[in-house]
């Protein structure tokens, strides 16, 4: 699938998807064979590309995006990138905007799961086959494989320029490598926590209020429209792991105007993870944290006797009064062992 129109129907795995190749979660490229006209690091950027029609630096016309030298000798260009989370992927956006006659005419996807950057002993499994690109465009890919990664290897054949890549995916941690006893940040995306629904995302992404770090600016991080009726607006977060949550942070990082006036948090155990009825009002939401004031632009922390002893816990449901932006949400909590 391929369209020039970011703004058309999407693919389901990218309509709400969680770009695991994004810079927020750590994600970096490693390597390219060559980047004589446009730097690999742009591959990955959050922003989408731009064309600046009079931009030109030393090597020649300036490109938002990975742009190799015209190959003059046999084979193809790759590079490689560490993903921000391992996990399973779902599908990718091998992103040609503005790359016209300098597009890469094919390109093919490979991943593998090290704990070490990849040499020339990894063993790649092939994700994408090696499939026809349009130029200019978001040629989307549907994923089949429940292998996890956290590396991958982009080629394109024979060389040229792409914009982005985005890999969407679902985030695994790696439980058992970590302290069973520990306090961990059982919402974190790098830890397998998801957004599974919402009742409005005006602005923003709402996946990247479980990103690592502070927000940058107010478009980092979920807001709401301003609310012109009765009620307030919510977020629900899958766990990463089943756990007893001690600690709730709330961000408002570079909301000034627009933060919301309070907040307030439920949660829910559920054993069947896909139960359709989690975001209705008829599900038997327990109260983790009543009803607390936020102010603008601060980090908020909660714990204690402000946090309710409910036992474990597999989802929760930030609600904001009545609406507003909220820039990184966290859930501190111990594993359950039972």
């Amino acid at each position: 699938m391929s369209n020039t129109d970011p703004s058309a129907t999407l693919p389901w795995f990218a309509e709400n998807g969680v770009n695991l190749a994004s810079p927020k979660l750590g994600a970096t490229v490693l390597y390219a064979t060559d980047e004589f006209f446009a730097s690999k690091e742009r591959l990955i950027q959050d922003a989408d590309p731009v064309f600046i029609p009079d931009k030109y630096d030393d090597n020649g016309k300036w490109m938002d995006g990975w742009e190799s030298r015209r190959r003059r000798v046999p084979g193809h260009d790759h590079c490689i990138l560490r993903l921000g989370a391992q996990g399973i992927i779902d599908g990718v956006n091998i992103d040609t905007s503005n790359f016209t006659g300098n597009h890469p005419p094919h390109a093919s996807l490979e991943g593998c799961l090290s704990e070490t950057n990849p040499d020339e002993t990894t063993e790649w499994a092939e994700i994408v086959p090696k499939r026809a690109l349009d130029a200019d465009s978001h040629n989307f890919v549907e994923v089949a494989s429940s292998q996890h990664f956290n590396h991958l290897r982009l080629h394109i054949y024979p060389d040229g320029g792409v914009a982005r890549l985005r890999v969407y995916g679902q985030p695994q941690s790696a439980w058992q490598r970590q302290d069973p006893d520990g306090v961990h940040e059982l919402s974190a995306i790098t830890n397998g926590g998801q957004i599974i629904g919402y009742n409005d995302a005006h602005y923003g992404n709402p996946w990247v209020i479980l990103a690592p770090g502070r927000g940058t600016d107010m478009g980092d991080g979920w807001e709401t429209r301003r609310r012109r009726e009765a009620g307030n607006d919510w977020i629900v977060v899958a766990l990463g792991a089943r756990g007893v949550v001690e600690r709730l942070e709330i961000d408002t990082a570079h909301f000034k105007g627009n933060y919301p006036d309070r907040c307030s948090v439920e949660a829910v155990k559920l054993t069947d993870q896909g139960d359709t009825k989690l975001l209705e009002n008829a599900t038997d939401w327990q109260p983790l944290m009543g009803e607390q004031k936020l102010e603008m632009d601060r980090i908020h922390t909660f714990e204690g006797d402000v946090i309710n002893a409910i036992g474990p816990v597999t989802h929760l449901r930030l609600s904001i009064y009545p609406d507003g932006g909220v820039s990184r949400f966290r859930a501190f909590g111990r594993l359950d062992q039972a």
